[in-house]
């Protein structure tokens, strides 16, 4: 597909491509869409099979912070830097400014911030350039890695989760199978354990797993055993479309939230887990307490504050599903219905009011 038919067909504002010569960049920014305000979403480093992956990966990300960001209720568009390279080795301080020195061409309809490949000392970096960056070091007064508040609001869907389902927000004593053990993964499963869940954990770094068992008993699993575990609540919180063909007729548990992006390989996927009765909280709902986190920076962060806006994830997921069962339709409809009657409702406002002139973008 020709890339001005892909940007049309799901209404995207801008495209950038970032070359430099001297570093070695090859990068994609996509923009989406600012009618809720500037566009935030995370720069990742990946080895892409090729650039037309490069593109797609970046549109489709973009969009997905759209709806992660209206969800949330937070004033912002959706947004996505893609850089190709190995993250191993592809490295420099050069590369990560000229980077920046392209963000800030833009003026602040784009922000940017950590993601797969890329670390907060690489958010350091392009912040030598651009004050348009999120997820820096603390010392700049920053909140620094949003593992910890992912997980924290992951915690908080799935306590919500349990509320609509069964009743009652108590996990103690629920099976709870956790697929991955990344920074966020591991986190949620210390939360869980806290809540006195039982936990089922697989991961294919064998070490994190003997850590989770040691300290909070929890049982191994295979990562091929996980996804059919039998256990009352499903958290993948590793690769994206894991809910597919293959996994979904396998899948035992009652509820599934996790931090994983893309969790559904089609949209029909999400169609089939709400035939079988299965509770699916949709990802970039249920996982954006990273952008919550890292938002809170744009008014000078403070993480008592941060912290209070991520447990809100609780209220939302309950709304989602209140949604869903009043309109009969699966969960990750409800979530981009809600989505996009925020989005249209201020559109519609900022159109009655500021006619077709674009409202003034703010930055850090």
């Amino acid at each position: 597909m020709e890339l001005f038919t892909r940007m049309a067909q799901f209404d995207y504002e801008q495209v950038i491509f970032c070359y430099d010569h001297a570093s070695g960049l090859r990068a994609v920014i996509a923009i989406h869409d600012t009618t809720l305000g500037p566009a935030l979403g995370g720069c990742r480093m990946w080895t892409y099979a090729s650039e037309e992956d490069a593109v797609v990966d970046a549109l489709r990300l973009a969009r997905g912070m759209t709806y992660k960001a209206a969800a949330a209720g937070l004033n912002l568009g959706g947004g996505k830097t893609v850089i190709m390279g190995d993250p191993r080795k592809d490295k420099s301080e050069a590369l990560f400014r000229a980077l920046g020195r392209y963000i800030h061409s833009l003026g602040g309809r784009y922000i940017t911030a950590e993601d797969v490949g890329t670390t907060v000392q690489d958010m350091d970096l392009i912040h030598l350039e651009t004050p348009y960056v999120c997820g820096i070091s603390p010392s700049y007064g920053s909140s620094g890695n949003p593992s910890g508040m992912t997980a924290l609001g992951v915690f908080r869907g799935i306590q919500a989760s349990a509320k609509y389902l069964y009743g009652t927000d108590d996990l103690a004593g629920r099976r709870v199978a956790i697929q991955g053990l990344g920074s966020v993964g591991y986190e949620l499963a210390r939360l869980l354990r806290g809540a006195g869940a039982e936990l089922l954990v697989a991961d294919v770094n064998p070490v994190q797993v003997e850590r989770a068992v040691s300290e909070f008993g929890a049982q191994a699993l295979s990562p091929q055993d996980i996804l059919s575990a039998e256990c009352e609540i499903l958290a993948p919180c590793a690769l994206g479309a894991v809910l597919n063909d293959e996994t979904i007729p396998r899948i035992r548990a009652q509820i599934i939230a996790g931090s994983a992006n893309n969790q559904l390989a089609e949209e029909r996927h999400g169609d089939l887990l709400h035939e079988r009765g299965i509770l699916y909280a949709p990802d970039y709902v249920i996982n954006a307490g990273g952008l919550i986190n890292v938002a809170d920076e744009l008014e000078g962060y403070h993480p008592e504050r941060a912290r209070s806006k991520v447990e809100r994830i609780y209220d939302i997921m309950l709304n989602l599903y209140k949604l869903s069962s009043e309109r009969n339709i699966p969960t990750h409809r409800a979530a981009d219905e809600m989505a996009m009657r925020r989005i249209e409702t201020l559109r519609q406002v900022r159109s009655t009011y500021l006619g077709h002139h674009e409202p003034v973008r703010r930055g850090r």
